[in-house]
Formats: C-alpha cells, sequence, structure tokens
C-alpha cells in the first residue's frame, strides 16, 4: 500500500496582510497531480489542515474541493485534528465525508478502538491499519490535581500520552488479529517530540506542560507519521518516525527549507520505504540583511531578489538592518531600493542592540538640548513602521504639541 503522508496546511492562513489562498490552491492542484502519478493509495493529513478554529470560506471550499477530487479518483483520505483545528468544526461534516471515503478524527475518542482505522487500497482492499491519534489536549487524557509541582503535572502528561498511545496501539492489534490478515499498523501524532527542530512559526502546544514526547514513549508501528513541526525530518534518525513539514512557508525563517511531502510504502512485512517528494515553490520568500548598517549594500541583494519574481508573482521580503544610525525614514529607503522591482516589502526589522548603541552615542546630550520634537523622533526611529501610521503618529504628536504650547500661553 502508498501512502502520502503530508501535514500542516494551514489553510486560511493570513501572513502579515497578505492571503495564501493562490498557494494552497497551487498546492492542492500538484498533490493531485502526484497522487495520479505515484498511483497513491490514501492521503494523510498529520494535524493542522486549517490555520484557525474559524477558516474563511475559501479555506473550507479548498477542503471540500479536496474530498472531492480524491473520492472521484478512488483514493482515501484521513484527517486528524492539529492543535490549530477546531475539533467542532472538523466534527461537523465528518459523518458527511466519510460517505466521500475520507475520514476525519478531529480529537481523542472515548474509546481507544473509535481511533483504530482500516485504510483501504485503490482497489478496496484493506491495506493498512490506523492509529488515528489527532493533537491530544491535556484535558483530554489526564486530571489535573491539587498541589502537583510543575515537574509532577508534565511528568503525569507525558505517562497519560504514552498510555493512550499504547491502548490505541493494542487496539489496533487485535482488530488486526480479528481480520485474520497481516496488515501493516500506522500511528499518527500531532506534537513535538525530544530532538524535533521547530520553527518560529510553530506555536508551541503544552505550555508549561509536556514540551517534547521522547520517541522511546510511542508503540512499535511499523510507521509514525507525524505533524506539528514544520521543518521535515526523521525523529532520532529514526527512518519510520517522521515529520513531513508543512507544503509551503509558513514563516520567513522557512523560506529556505525544501518543502516536501512523504510517499510511505507499506505491505505486510512492515515499512519498505519512504521517498520524499519535493513541492515546488509557489511564492518566493526572502529574507535580507546588512550586516552594518550601510543600505547600499542591500542594493544588490534586492536586485539579486527581484530576478526571483515576476510582476504577477512578487517576492515577498523581510529586510533586517543592523546598524548605529537612527535611520528615521527606514522605510520611505527601502521602498525607494525596491522601486518597480518585482517585490513586497513584508516585514521590516531593525536590530535592537544596535539602536541602543546608537543610543549610548548620543549619551553626552542632555534633554535641555533637545526639543520634544527631536526626543519624539528620536523614539520613532527605533521602530519599524509603514509610512501612512508614521505620518499618522507624527501629525497627531504635532497637534498635541501644539494643544499643549496653546494652553501655556
Amino acid at each position: 500500500m502508498r501512502i502520502l503522508h503530508t501535514s500542516d496546511w494551514h489553510l486560511g492562513q493570513h501572513f502579515m496582510g497578505k492571503s495564501r489562498q493562490a498557494e494552497h490552491q497551487a498546492f492542492i492542484h500538484w498533490l493531485l497531480q502526484q497522487v495520479a502519478a505515484q498511483q497513491v493509495d490514501a492521503v494523510l493529513i498529520a494535524g493542522d489542515v486549517f490555520d484557525t478554529g474559524t477558516p474563511p470560506s475559501y479555506a473550507r471550499e479548498l477542503y471540500s474541493q479536496l474530498v472531492v477530487a480524491l473520492h472521484a479518483a478512488n483514493v482515501s483520505l484521513l484527517v486528524l485534528g492539529g492543535n490549530h483545528d477546531s475539533a467542532a468544526t472538523l466534527g461537523e461534516s465528518r459523518a458527511l465525508l466519510a460517505c466521500l471515503g475520507a475520514s476525519v478524527v478531529p480529537a481523542v475518542a472515548a474509546a481507544p478502538a473509535e481511533q483504530v482505522l482500516l485504510l483501504k487500497r485503490r482497489d478496496g482492499t484493506p491495506g493498512a491499519i490506523v492509529c488515528a491519534i489527532p493533537f491530544i489536549r491535556p484535558r483530554d487524557v489526564l486530571q489535573s490535581q491539587a498541589g502537583q509541582s510543575a515537574e509532577d503535572k508534565q511528568l503525569g502528561l507525558q505517562q497519560a500520552i504514552q498510555q493512550h498511545y499504547q491502548a490505541v496501539y493494542q487496539a489496533a492489534c487485535a482488530q488486526r488479529e480479528a481480520l485474520r490478515m497481516p496488515l501493516p499498523i500506522i500511528a499518527t501524532g500531532h506534537l513535538t517530540t525530544v530532538g524535533a527542530s521547530a520553527s518560529e512559526s510553530v506555536r508551541e502546544i503544552y505550555v508549561g506542560a509536556l514540551e517534547a514526547f521522547p520517541t522511546s514513549a510511542f508503540p512499535p508501528a511499523d510507521y509514525i507519521a507525524l505533524g506539528h513541526i514544520h521543518r521535515p525530518q526523521l525523529v532520532g534518525g529514526l527512518e519510520h518516525i517522521r515529520y513531513s513539514g508543512s507544503p509551503i512557508p509558513l514563516g520567513f525563517d522557512e523560506a529556505g527549507q525544501q518543502k516536501q511531502v512523504l510517499l510511505v510504502d507499506v505491505d505486510s512485512l512492515g515499512l519498505m520505504a519512504v521517498t520524499p517528494l519535493p513541492v515546488p515553490c509557489f511564492q518566493p520568500l526572502r529574507t535580507l540583511r546588512t550586516l552594518r548598517g550601510n543600505l547600499a549594500e542591500l542594493a544588490g541583494a534586492i536586485a539579486e531578489a527581484a530576478g526571483q519574481g515576476t510582476a504577477e508573482k512578487p517576492v515577498w521580503l523581510d529586510v533586517q538592518v543592523q546598524g548605529d544610525d537612527y535611520l528615521s525614514d527606514l522605510q520611505q529607503r527601502i521602498q525607494q531600493l525596491v522601486g518597480e522591482l518585482p517585490l513586497e516589502v513584508l516585514r521590516i526589522r531593525r536590530e535592537r542592540a544596535n539602536a541602543g548603541a546608537a543610543l549610548e552615542a548620543t549619551a553626552r546630550e542632555t534633554l535641555a538640548e533637545l526639543t520634544p520634537q527631536d526626543v519624539f523622533e528620536r523614539r520613532l526611529a527605533q521602530e519599524t513602521l509603514d509610512a501612512p501610521l508614521l505620518e499618522q503618529l507624527q501629525a497627531r504628536y504635532r497637534q498635541l504639541l501644539a494643544s499643549l504650547q496653546e494652553q501655556d500661553a
């Protein structure tokens, strides 16, 4: 049986004022092409299919189109709830989607056997048994007790999650015995494991509780399909425990990653092979930095980045400026460098340490030597603001100064 493992789609993400609709639509189109070309039997999404619990209508529409397209291709779909997903939102259409060959597990079930699913091949024969475990919230598996220390709570949660995995795995083994078929067992999960490398766009799922789940606590499944970490990777160097990663970069720190989905081949003997399929870049992102606060050195980097964009699909830029100058007109200067190039500046960051050095360099000045307008302008220089907002703040401050001067007159 061939399974396509993917996760963390975050349909409906609003990224620094930009919609990801076109990227997600292009990705789903590409995914369906791979499903056909690679003769995939089932698609498994290991959590965070949506970015929020109330996804916009276009995100729901893309989700529905995927279900219909896979049903038409006679390909099974398994969707697990993630920490960004709303269990209620995913669960509301669960019965309807089941009629279209899609299984949805939005949250932890009351009985472990309810999370054991049979995945079928394209020809309708059984192909694998899945321990379908979504994102686990502490309240799903643990009752809080008064007087527990933070360490006790963390250990208790880790043990409770491990016990849940073992219970579902035992239910899967019982189903395999009842079927009397040598089917491989696949487990899923949406959590952070020990040693996993995350990125800035990953929201921690266990705040003050479980930081990372030990690899040794997983059951001996033939393959463990994980989600939540956006960087594709093996866990603990083990071939059978993997994060597929997100299909598109969800933050600028992911821009340099080669995104992928995983083709997982299993048979009666267990895991046969895992083949990464590189996902094309549907929207170029770049981070540009200056090392000495010299904006002139950005000119070459900006020109080079422009070569990756087009008028229809400009490169989204994150610019980080380091230096000892205030550069109160930083936004305007960078926009002048960009000009008519196929680039869009989504974020400008100023190195805070250098801003402090600039203040130290002028420490000999006293407030008596500065006007209120000088103080305000220098404070604004430490922030990165859009030109309209900057102008609005300056105008409001001038009005406030004028009003105070009139009162003193």
